[in-house]
C-alpha cells in the first residue's frame, strides 16, 4: 500500500466527481456521480458532462468508508515517536536496556517507552527500570495501556516520591514503586508541559486504510485535548469524521464556548472499570445514572470477566439507555451473552489482539477462559450487535488486518484460538461499516443522497475479502471539503 496525496479526494462545493466502471453492492460496471459531497446518482451509464473529475475504478468495488469504533488518537500519534519496549522489537532485558540507551529524549530530556510486557524483563518497577536505565527520566507504558512504570529519576522529576493519588502504587512502607495505574490525566499534569501531538500523519495513515471516521475512546478528555482534536478535524489534519466518548458530562458543546463542527459528534460517556481496582458498586451505578440523566449512553471498558459481571449487575440497578455499549469485552462467559442482549448492549471488540498477542494469551490466560476470549460469532448469533475497532495504539490500527484476524483467529505462530468464534470476512467488514452512533447496527450502503465518504478498492469486493489487505485500497473519498 502506498501513501500519497492522490488517494484523498475531498469534493468541494460545486465539485462534481464521476466514478466509472465500479462494482457496487456486487453489481459490476456501474457509474457513480458525486455532487457537493453527496452521492447524486448511480447507474449503468452516467454522462461525464460538467464533471470536475472522472475516476476510473477499473472494475474495483466502491464501498462506504470504514469507521474505527474505538481508538486513541493522541496516544497513537505519540506512540509513533516513542521507543519500542516490547515484542516484536524487544524480546529480552538486554534488548530493552539497549533500546532505552539509544532512544532519543524529548525536549525536556525524558524518554517515553511503549509496549512493555512482562515476558521482556519481568515485573517492572522503578528499581528494575533503574537497573536498565537510570541516567535520564524514563516512563514506560505497559502494553495494556493500563499502567506506566517510572524510574527513580522520573519519580523525582515529576514530584511523585511523596504524591498521594489512588493510582500511585506504593510498597508496604508507603514508598511509590514507580508503577502508576490508570492515572494518565493526573500523571500528565505532573510532567513537563507539552502540547498534544500533531495528527496530520495519522490522518493520512487512516486515509490510506480507507477509514473515513473514528471514535476516540480516550476517557475524561481535558479541555486542551478536546480542543486539539476538534481543531485537527476543523483544519483538515484529521479528515475523518470524529466521534468523542471522553467529553465530560454537561460538556458536549465545550470547545472554546462554541458548538462542535458538523464533522465532530459526541458519543456515549466513557467509563473505565479498571482491573487493577474494581470501583465500588454504588459508585459505578451513580456514574451510569449520571450519564443517563445527561441524555448520554455509557461506553464501559470491560476487559476481565469480573468487570463485565460488575457492569451487568450495575445496569440491573441503574437501568438501560439506548446506545449503551461495552468496550473490549475481552472475556465474555457464555451465560452472560443473554444478559448483554437483555440490556440492549452492543459490543465494540478488537479481534486484532488475537493475531498480535495470541501466543501470550495461550500461555497466560486460564485454559477454561480461552473459549470466552474476544467472542465474535456467538455474540452475533445471539443477537448482540458487534462492531470492529483497533484500540490503537494498543492493537493493530490496520482494519484489514483486524478483518483477517476476526476471520482466522490465528496467533503469531499460527495456532487457531477458538475457531467457533470466527467471522466471515464480510461479517468482519460489516463491523467497520456501521455508523458511529449505531455501532453493530445496520451497515451503511451506497445510496443516492448519502455522504460521499467512500473507498475505491482495486478489485471486486469478493476478491478483496479472500485475502484482506490494505493493499486493496486504491482511493479514499471524503464528503466534506477541506
Amino acid at each position: 500500500m502506498t501513501d500519497d496525496s492522490s488517494r484523498t479526494r475531498r469534493p468541494a462545493r460545486g465539485r462534481v466527481v464521476i466514478v466509472l466502471d465500479a462494482e457496487i453492492d456486487g453489481v459490476p460496471g456501474l457509474a457513480l456521480r458525486i455532487s457537493d459531497g453527496r452521492i447524486d446518482d448511480i447507474g449503468l451509464s452516467l454522462s461525464a458532462d460538467g464533471a470536475t473529475e472522472v475516476i476510473d475504478a477499473r472494475g474495483g468495488a466502491v464501498i462506504p468508508g470504514l469507521h474505527d469504533h474505538h481508538l486513541h488518537l493522541h496516544a497513537t500519534a505519540a506512540d509513533a515517536a516513542s521507543v519500542r519496549c516490547g515484542p516484536p522489537a524487544v524480546l529480552n532485558r538486554r534488548a530493552l536496556s539497549t533500546a532505552l540507551a539509544e532512544a532519543s529524549a524529548d525536549e525536556h530530556g525524558w524518554v517515553r517507552g511503549v509496549g512493555y510486557v512482562d515476558t521482556v524483563a519481568g515485573d517492572l518497577d522503578a528499581v528494575a527500570l533503574d537497573a536498565l536505565h537510570a541516567s535520564r527520566p524514563v516512563r514506560v507504558q505497559h502494553r495494556s495501556g493500563a499502567m506506566w512504570i517510572l524510574n527513580t529519576a522520573a519519580l523525582v522529576a515529576a514530584h511523585i516520591t511523596d504524591a498521594a493519588h489512588p493510582g500511585v502504587e506504593c510498597s508496604a512502607d508507603g514508598v511509590p514503586t514507580g508503577r502508576i495505574w490508570r492515572a494518565d490525566t493526573w500523571l500528565r499534569s505532573r510532567l513537563p508541559l507539552t502540547t498534544p501531538p500533531p495528527l496530520g500523519s495519522l490522518g493520512a495513515t487512516l486515509t490510506g486504510y480507507g477509514i473515513t471516521g473514528v471514535t476516540d475512546a480516550t476517557p475524561d478528555l481535558s479541555t486542551g485535548s478536546q480542543a486539539a482534536l476538534v481543531t485537527a478535524a476543523l483544519e483538515g489534519d484529521l479528515p475523518q469524521r470524529l466521534h468523542l466518548l471522553g467529553v465530560p458530562l454537561r460538556g458536549a458543546s465545550a470547545h472554546n464556548s462554541a458548538p462542535l463542527p458538523e464533522q465532530v459528534s459526541v458519543g456515549p460517556y466513557k467509563i473505565v472499570i479498571a482491573d487493577s481496582g474494581l470501583p465500588p458498586f454504588d459508585a459505578l451505578v451513580d456514574r451510569i445514572r449520571a450519564a443517563h440523566r445527561d441524555g448520554r449512553a455509557v461506553a464501559v471498558h470491560c476487559v476481565s470477566r469480573a468487570a463485565l459481571l460488575l457492569l451487568l449487575a450495575a445496569l440491573d440497578v441503574a437501568g438501560d439507555f439506548p446506545g449503551d455499549r461495552v468496550e473490549h469485552a475481552a472475556l465474555v462467559p457464555a451465560d452472560s451473552i443473554a444478559d448483554l442482549r437483555r440490556h440492549g448492549l452492543r459490543v465494540i471488540t478488537q479481534p486484532g489482539f488475537l493475531s498480535q498477542r495470541g501466543d501470550y494469551y495461550l500461555d497466560h490466560v486460564e485454559p477454561d477462559d480461552l473459549d470466552d476470549l474476544y467472542r465474535c460469532r456467538s455474540l452475533l448469533a445471539d443477537g448482540v450487535p458487534l462492531a470492529m475497532s483497533s484500540d490503537s495504539p494498543y492493537g493493530p490500527l490496520d482494519p484489514w488486518a483486524v478483518i483477517a484476524a476476526a476471520s482466522r483467529r490465528a496467533t503469531e505462530t499460527g495456532t487457531t484460538l477458538n475457531a467457533g468464534e470466527c467471522l466471515t470476512p464480510a461479517q468482519a467488514l460489516a463491523g467497520y461499516l456501521t455508523p458511529a452512533d449505531d455501532p453493530g447496527g445496520r451497515p451503511r450502503r451506497i445510496r443516492r443522497g448519502s455522504p460521499a465518504d467512500l473507498v475505491i478498492l482495486r478489485a471486486p469486493l469478493e476478491q478483496v475479502l479472500r485475502e484482506p489487505s490494505a493493499d486493496a485500497v486504491d482511493r479514499t473519498l471524503f464528503a466534506r471539503a477541506r
